[in-house]
């Protein structure tokens, strides 16, 4: 039976994790040959036919290997990490469920920690600011890196930021560092990459391969827009770089897909873009500052294009503007579905968030809308994302009022604010797009309902094959596209 080993545990990895993994060493450190220091800095770009052995003496010294030591097991005895939070439909939630203990809501069972793992790092400073993963250092108690030629320092841990997995330390050294930059132009896919790092403790390992694609979310965080690349990377590889033909790091190595726990050509690397503004606020703050919109936003489906006359399905709708938002003060509105952001097209509505979160709050940016079938522009002042968010609840009553044309029995909401769900029928077009019993319905066409032949009413006045119902969940409220001759 395959074991689940966390990311950080001492010794000879006994068994290796089918699925998606952090890749973070787990042995102890191994002696590699000492190199002569020489500078790494970014030179005439690299001819693949001819080798990448210049490519690798000049970046190979700004790359390091990262220690981390800490404390062996919680006091109560317990060693359990949270299921990762992988979307419903994820290929990967059976996989970590089959570790989660019984009565253990959403917590998986870990192998004991034994006080020390490794991972990979890069300097990007000559005074020694160095980048990892979050994971790498997180809950350390000391930190250290190796340089190429053994040399090793203690660091410290300037910041991390869990929501991109990064992490900025800062070698403890009175010196100067070789360093790499980070490229300020976007890889493209069919791109060579060179990945360098720490694999399974061996020491500075270089592999070669190319962009395989980008923008993939793989469920890690809010804000995945990872590389994928199919140079060899494994556990160990973990915060180490990626680097460009110009010996420019183009992404941080974080995750791996594999069914037996090697490299199968499947690697995940946080991009440039998104590490250079982490970093330097990571820097400047020791924390990570968001931009903020304040709005509930989901993807627009063909179905919900469809229904608001839009050409193509694309854009974010807004399902619910948070009280006390910059959305709510400039003016947007449950139903708007927004096209751009500070000029930039949206794709969908992650694209969305990742664009809000990295506009400096305190800016104010355009945001072009759709508001019932008309185009139009609404400036924001993007603000500070909060640290705790509330979601919004639904209270669920009983009522005798039935619509079994939806396949749904409803009842006036008790606090007069829609009209409640009390059960959906199995199989019905209510139940297949996810409406469930305690759901609320607050509009429908955009017009808001309070009793049952409201919701009719207004389905017979829609005139299109698809009405659009805001529905309010526990989760919060969405919009939801039905056949209108249901009605």
């Amino acid at each position: 039976m395959t074991n689940l080993t966390t990311p950080r545990a001492s010794g000879v990895i006994k068994t290796l994790v089918a699925g998606l993994m952090l890749a973070t060493a787990v042995t102890t450190a191994v002696t590699v040959m000492p190199a002569l220091p020489v500078r790494a800095e970014s030179q005439t770009a690299i001819d693949p036919s001819r080798g990448f052995a210049d490519l690798v003496d000049r970046v190979m010294p700004a790359v390091v290997s990262v220690e981390v030591k800490f404390s062996t097991v919680a006091a109560d005895g317990s060693n359990q990490m949270a299921m990762p939070d992988l979307p419903e439909n994820s290929p990967f939630r059976d996989f970590f469920k089959q570790f989660q203990p019984p009565g253990q809501g959403r917590q998986f069972q870990a192998p004991p920690r034994e006080g020390m793992a490794q991972g990979s790092g890069f300097i990007i400073t000559a005074d020694g600011y160095a980048v990892t993963n979050n994971h790498v250092v997180k809950d350390a108690d000391q930190v250290s890196v190796k340089m190429r030629d053994g040399t090793e320092y203690q660091a410290e841990v300037i910041g991390t930021d869990p929501k991109t997995d990064l992490a900025l330390i800062k070698i403890k050294a009175d010196k100067t560092f070789a360093h790499v930059n980070f490229a300020q132009t976007e890889p493209r896919v069919g791109d060579w990459v060179m990945a360098v790092g720490n694999p399974f403790g061996l020491g500075g390992t270089v592999t070669t391969g190319i962009i395989s694609a980008r923008g993939r979310d793989i469920g890690a965080g809010p804000y995945d827009d990872f590389l994928q690349i199919d140079a060899a990377i494994n556990r160990g590889n973990s915060g180490g770089p990626a680097f460009n033909l110009d010996g420019e790091v183009i992404g941080i190595n974080t995750a791996i897909f594999s069914p037996s726990g090697g490299s199968v050509g499947i690697g995940f690397a946080i991009p440039a873009s998104t590490a250079q503004t982490v970093i330097q606020s990571l820097r400047e703050h020791g924390v990570v500052t968001r931009g903020w919109l304040g709005v509930q936003i989901q993807p627009v489906t063909s179905d919900i294009a469809e229904s608001l006359g839009l050409s193509e399905a694309k854009g974010a709708i807004v399902a619910d503007v948070t009280a006390g938002s910059p959305a709510l003060a400039a003016g947007l509105q449950t139903g708007d579905t927004i096209l751009k952001v500070d000029g930039k097209d949206v794709i969908d509505s992650r694209d969305l968030a990742r664009k809000v979160a990295q506009i400096p709050p305190g800016k104010s940016v355009p945001v072009t809308i759709v508001r019932k079938g008309k185009t139009m522009d609404v400036t924001v002042d993007i603000g500070v994302m909060p640290t705790d968010k509330q979601m919004a609840s639904a209270k669920s009553t009983e009522g005798p009022a039935s619509l079994s044309s939806l396949g749904i029995q409803v009842a006036p909401a008790e606090d007069g604010n829609g009209v409640t769900i009390t059960s959906v029928e199995p199989g019905s077009a209510a139940d297949d797009r996810g409406l469930k019993a305690g759901d609320t319905i607050l509009e429908v066409a955009g017009t808001e309902v309070h009793e049952p032949s409201d919701i009719r009413d207004a389905i017979k006045s829609a005139g299109k094959k698809r009405v659009l119902m805001l529905v309010k969940s526990g989760e919060g409220q969405r919009f939801i596209a039905l056949p209108a001759n249901l009605g």
